[in-house]
């Protein structure tokens, strides 16, 4: 079952599991988390925002159309907050930083830099803890691109611990997951009550933190 975070007449906000693709994508046979919550629910559920398929944690769907329609809006004009957690190889110097480069989608599914063509992209970090040779961050992007966290990260040299795009995919391919989850998310509810929705940690990305500390 799918852990349900909170839920009223016009949201519903769950934890996604790693590994699961959040809405329709190009494979066929794979059922999808708006696609497994419907049947679960029996009810038609709008997509808002997406995640990547290997991030786990809070995604939000409206359950009516006019949810949907003031929800885009607030992801459209930035005024959603979302907090991420982040495990990336190599030990950040800087307790904080801001990373400020354009992203492209390339027709490979890559995401890279692009000062030309592409749009704007604002990442901000922060460290919460240095591990031997690892770094735990928490991390807020003010812009809201396809792999957005992961590309800004890698471009200064920290790719995300487990990216099977980003980073040295002998190294990657070692561990379980990729080791970035959707931690927190703060909106404004239709009723106009603002809301933070949290979704704890899992035992996944709890259990390779623990290993680093030990290394």
């Amino acid at each position: 079952m799918i852990d349900v975070l909170y839920e009223d007449e016009d949201i519903l906000a769950v934890n996604k599991p790693e590994r699961l693709v959040a809405v329709p994508e190009r494979r066929p046979l794979e059922q999808s988390l708006i696609e497994v919550l419907s049947a679960q629910r029996a009810e038609k559920l709008y997509i808002v925002h997406r995640i990547d398929r290997e991030t786990s944690g809070v995604i939000v769907f409206a359950r009516n159309a006019e949810a949907h329609r003031q929800l885009n809006r607030q992801f459209e004009t930035r005024s959603v907050e979302k907090v991420y957690l982040a495990l990336v190889h190599g030990v950040l110097c800087d307790d904080w930083g801001e990373i400020d480069k354009p992203l492209r989608q390339f027709g490979s599914g890559r995401v890279g830099i692009d000062d030309q063509r592409g749009k704007a992209s604002v990442t901000e970090f922060h460290v919460l803890e240095r591990l031997p040779v690892l770094t735990l961050v928490e991390v807020r992007p003010h812009t809201g691109r396809r792999h957005q966290i992961r590309v800004h990260l890698y471009s200064i040299g920290h790719s995300v611990v487990g990216d099977p795009l980003y980073g040295e995919q002998t190294v990657q391919h070692s561990y379980p997951r990729l080791m970035l989850h959707a931690h927190k998310l703060s909106l404004h509810l239709p009723s106009g009550k603002r809301l933070t929705i949290g979704a704890a940690i899992p035992e996944s990305f709890s259990r390779v933190v623990q290993m680093a500390r030990r290394e």
